[in-house]
C-alpha cells in the first residue's frame, strides 16, 4: 500500500489534525493509500531525549531523525504541518507542562555547571528553535498562491489599511558593524574538515568547533555584530521614537535564529531600561534572570527577589521615561519586550504594512511606528515597501499581481543552518576559520560580547536553486529575479555560481534577472501594481521572509498557500502554511470552544501529495483523489466555508466538514474510477441530507471553555472529544 506521512506538531494544527486526519484517512483508505502519523511537535521532540528518564509507556520514538531519513529516499511523502520552533521560554514552558503530566525531565539548565548538565543542555539544544526544518527540507522551496486562492482574494479583497504620504513609519538598521557589513565568504577548493577558534589577546587558543565538514563548492561565510555598536544604535533608536512620537518596535527571528537573535533582544531589553540594569542587573544575574528572555519572564521572577517591587518600579519609570512602546496586547500589559517570540519579522513587519504602517499603542489605539531591525542584511526590503505605500497608498487586493518565491534551503543552506557556528565572544580576540591543514580561510577581530556567526551553503542545493527558478519561470511564464546584492560577501559568490549554472539550461524567451533585495522589492511592487506576478528567487532568510510578506498583502494571510518542497533524491515535502498566529487560536479554543484556524493550507498539500505518491506508485485512485480535493477545494472557496473569526460561525470543524462533503461529491461523481464513485456516492448523499443536523451539532459546542489536556501536548482523548463533537458525522465517516 502506498504511503502518505502526516505530521502532528502544535499548537492549532495540531488540534485541526484531530478533526482532518479522520477524514484523510477514510478517504484514502478506499483508494489504496495509507496514511502514517509522526509526532514531531515539541514536546515528542523534548520526549524522544530522554527515554532513558521515561517509563516504557511513556518513550515515544525519535520521528524526527526518522523523517530525516527518509526525506533522503525517492518514496519520501511528507505532509509537513507548521511546528513550534521554540525558544528558550517555550523549551521551559513544554518542560514544565511535561513534568506536571507525570514525566521524569530535568530542568533546562540555564547556566551549566556539571558535565550531567552539559549533556542535558546538550539535548535540549537539539529540539529549540528551527530544530524540524533544516532536517526535513532536503530540498528547495517551491512557494506560491493557488490559482484558486488567488482568484478567491480578488473577488473577496481583504480589508488593507490606508497609508497617508504624512506617515512618519520607517525601518531603523544599523547598516554598519553588522552582520551584512562584517561578513566574509570563501567558496570551498576540495572536500575538508574546517575547525573554528578564538585566540584571546594573551594568546590562549580555544577551539569553538571542533568539526565543520565542508564539500568541495561549498560556500561558507562568517561575520559578527559588534555589540558596542549594536547598543550604541539602540540607544539612538529609543530616543529617535521618543523624538518623533512614534511607538518603538523590534522586530527580530528569536525562535529560527536561536542563538544569535535572542541575544540581541537581550541588548534591546537592556538599553530599553538602562537604569533598571544598571541599579539592579548585578542582582538579576545573580538570579539567573537574563534579559534575553523578555521582560515578561523578568517580571515574573522578580517576584521572589527581596528588591522585587523596587526592581518592578524601576520597569515601570522605564516605560514612562521611554517612548512608546508597540503592543503585543494593549489590554494585558504586553509589549514588544515582553516575550523574544511574541514579536517575529516576518509575520509582525507585512502585519504593519498591512495596518496603515501602524502598532498598538500602549492606549490600545493604532500609531506610526519606528520599525528596528538591527542587521541590514534584509532591513531594505521593508523600507522600500513602506516607502512605496507612503508614496501610492495600500496595494488593492482585488487587482495587485503575486510574488511567488523559489528558495534555496536544502540542507540546512544559509543563515538557518548556523546556529551550531554561532558564538558570543567571551574574551577580545581572533576567530578564524581554518582548514584542516591549518590554513586560514576567515578572520576577524571581536571583542567580548560580539556575536560571531558562520553558515554554510552547498554547491548541490544552489545547482538544484538555479534549476528550480528557471523550471517556475518557464512554467509561470513569470520574469524570475535573483534577490542578491553584489556588495555582500555571502551573495557575490552565489551571483558567480548563478551565472555559472544559468547556461545549463534554456533559458530563451524567459526574463532571468539577478538585483540587491532593495531594488528587487521595487521592481516586485512595480509590477504587483499593474496586476503582474514576479518569481522572487532567495536564500534560506528571504524565503522566509517573502513567503510572509508578499500572501499577507495579497491574500491577508499566508496560511493560504501551496509550499511545495521536491526533495533532491525524488521524494517530495509538502508544507501547509505558516504557523505564527497558532497560539491566540489555541487560546480562543480553550476559552470558547472555536477554532478558528484554516487548514486551506492542509487541502492545498494534499493535492501535489497524492500526485506525487500516485506517478512514483502507479496508483489510479491517488491521482483520482489528487484531482477530486482540487475540484473540492475550489468549490469550498466558492462557497467561503472557511472558518469565521467569532463563534456563531463555523470554526475548523465546520469546515473540515464542508470540504468532506464536497470531496465526496467530486468522487460520486468522476468518471476515472467508476468503482470509486460508487463507494462515495452513498457517502455524498448523506452528508448532503445529513449537513443542517451536523452543523448544528459542530455549532452546539461553541461558546463555553474546553479541556484539551494540555497545551504542548494534548491529551489525546480529550483533544479527539472536543475536536469531533458531531456524532452524526463522525457515524458517517464511519460508514465508509
Amino acid at each position: 500500500m502506498a504511503t502518505i506521512i502526516y505530521t502532528h506538531t502544535d499548537e492549532a494544527p495540531l488540534l485541526a489534525t484531530y478533526s482532518f486526519l479522520p477524514i484523510i484517512e477514510a478517504y484514502a483508505a478506499k483508494a489504496g493509500v495509507d496514511v502514517e502519523t509522526r509526532d514531531i511537535s515539541l514536546a515528542g521532540r523534548i520526549l524522544a531525549q530522554f527515554p532513558e528518564r521515561l517509563t516504557e509507556e511513556q518513550r515515544v520514538d525519535d520521528a524526527l531523525t526518522e523523517l530525516g531519513e527518509l526525506a533522503l529516499r525517492p518514496e519520501a511523502n511528507i505532509i509537513k504541518l507548521p511546528n513550534v520552533s521554540a525558544s528558550i521560554p517555550q523549551l521551559k514552558a513544554a518542560v514544565k507542562e511535561l513534568q506536571e503530566q507525570g514525566y521524569d525531565l530535568p530542568d533546562y539548565p540555564e547556566h551549566p555547571q556539571s558535565d550531567e548538565d552539559r549533556a542535558v543542555r546538550a539535548k535540549y539544544d537539539k529540539v529549540k528553535g528551527s530544530a524540524v526544518n533544516p532536517v526535513l527540507r532536503e530540498g528547495n522551496s517551491d512557494r506560491r498562491a493557488p490559482a484558486s486562492v488567488k482568484a478567491y482574494a480578488k473577488a473577496h479583497p481583504h480589508r488593507m489599511g490606508a497609508w497617508s504620504g504624512e506617515s512618519t513609519t520607517n525601518v531603523a538598521t544599523m547598516g554598519r558593524d553588522d552582520f551584512r557589513s562584517n561578513e566574509q565568504s570563501v567558496v570551498i577548493e576540495s572536500d575538508d574538515t574546517l575547525r573554528i577558534e578564538h585566540e584571546a589577546a594573551d594568546g590562549t587558543v580555544t577551539v569553538l568547533k571542533e568539526s565543520v565538514p565542508v564539500l568541495a563548492g561549498e560556500v561558507v561565510d562568517a561575520t559578527f555584530m559588534d555589540v558596542a555598536a549594536l547598543r550604541r544604535f539602540l540607544t539612538e533608536q529609543i530616543a529617535r521614537a521618543k523624538a518623533e512620537d512614534v511607538l518603538f518596535s523590534v522586530h527580530l527571528k528569536a525562535t529560527m535564529m536561536k542563538v544569535s537573535d535572542p541575544i540581541i533582544f537581550g541588548h534591546v531589553v537592556q538599553a530599553f531600561f538602562p537604569t533598571l540594569f544598571e541599579q539592579y542587573g548585578e542582582a538579576l544575574a545573580a538570579a539567573g534572570i537574563s534579559p534575553n528572555d523578555g521582560l515578561g519572564a523578568l517580571l515574573s521572577a522578580v517576584q521572589s527577589l527581596p528588591e522585587g517591587d523596587a526592581i518592578k518600579a524601576a520597569v515601570q519609570q522605564g516605560l514612562d521615561d521611554g517612548p512608546d512602546m508597540a503592543m503585543v496586547d494593549s489590554d494585558r500589559g504586553i509589549t514588544n519586550l515582553h516575550v523574544p517570540s511574541d514579536v517575529i519579522i516576518d509575520a509582525s513587519m507585512p502585519a504593519m504594512i498591512r495596518t496603515s504602517g501602524h502598532m498598538w499603542g500602549p492606549d490600545g489605539e493604532e500609531h506610526d511606528t519606528l520599525a528596528v531591525i538591527p542587521d541590514s542584511s534584509y532591513a531594505g526590503v521593508y523600507q522600500t515597501v513602506i516607502d512605496d505605500c507612503r508614496a501610492h497608498g495600500a496595494f488593492d487586493p482585488a487587482t495587485m499581481g503575486s510574488v511567488p518565491n523559489v528558495g534555496l534551503m536544502a540542507k540546512a543552506a544559509e543563515e538557518y543552518g548556523s546556529h551550531d557556528k554561532t558564538f558570543e565572544i567571551p574574551a577580545a580576540g581572533v576567530v578564524r576559520v581554518v582548514t584542516s591543514a591549518g590554513e586560514t580561510l576567515i578572520e576577524h577581530t571581536v571583542q567580548p560580547g560580539d556575536i560571531w556567526r558562520a553558515c554554510q551553503t552547498k554547491d548541490e542545493p544552489i545547482r538544484d536553486w538555479v534549476k528550480l527558478a528557471v523550471t517556475r519561470a518557464r512554467a509561470s511564464g513569470a520574469p524570475a529575479v535573483f534577490w542578491l546584492d553584489e556588495g555582500r560577501a555571502h551573495d557575490a559568490n552565489l551571483i558567480a555560481k548563478v551565472n555559472a549554472y544559468l547556461p545549463e539550461h534554456d533559458t530563451d524567451g524567459l526574463t532571468i534577472e539577478i538585483m540587491a533585495p532593495a531594488e528587487a522589492t521595487a521592481y516586485s511592487l512595480e509590477r504587483i501594481r499593474r496586476g503582474e506576478d514576479t518569481i522572487s528567487v532567495t536564500g534560506n532568510v528571504l524565503r522566509d521572509y517573502n513567503t510572509d510578506l508578499f500572501p499577507i498583502l495579497e491574500l491577508g494571510t499566508s496560511a493560504k498557500m501551496l509550499s511545495v518542497v521536491p526533495l533532491m533524491n525524488g521524494g517530495g515535502l509538502f508544507e501547509t502554511g505558516a504557523g505564527g498566529s497558532a497560539p491566540k487560536h489555541v487560546q480562543q479554543l480553550v476559552k470558547e470552544n472555536y477554532l478558528r484556524w484554516d487548514s486551506l493550507g492542509e487541502f492545498f498539500a494534499l493535492v501535489p501529495s497524492f500526485e506525487q505518491l500516485a506517478q512514483y506508485a502507479d496508483n489510479r485512485g491517488a491521482q483520482v483523489l489528487a484531482d477530486t480535493l482540487d475540484q473540492a477545494t475550489g468549490t469550498f472557496l466558492e462557497n467561503d466555508k472557511s472558518p469565521t473569526r467569532r463563534v456563531g460561525g463555523i470554526d475548523n470543524r465546520g469546515s473540515h466538514f464542508y470540504l468532506a462533503l464536497y470531496w465526496a461529491q467530486e468522487l460520486a461523481r468522476q468518471t476515472e474510477d467508476p468503482a470509486l464513485a460508487e463507494v462515495f456516492r452513498p457517502l455524498a448523499e448523506r452528508l448532503a441530507a445529513e449537513e443542517e443536523t451536523i452543523v448544528a451539532e459542530l455549532n452546539a459546542v461553541q461558546g463555553s471553555p474546553a479541556d484539551i489536556g494540555g497545551y504542548y501536548r494534548p491529551d489525546p482523548q480529550k483533544a479527539a472529544e472536543v475536536m469531533r463533537p458531531s456524532a452524526t458525522f463522525n457515524g458517517a465517516l464511519a460508514s465508509l
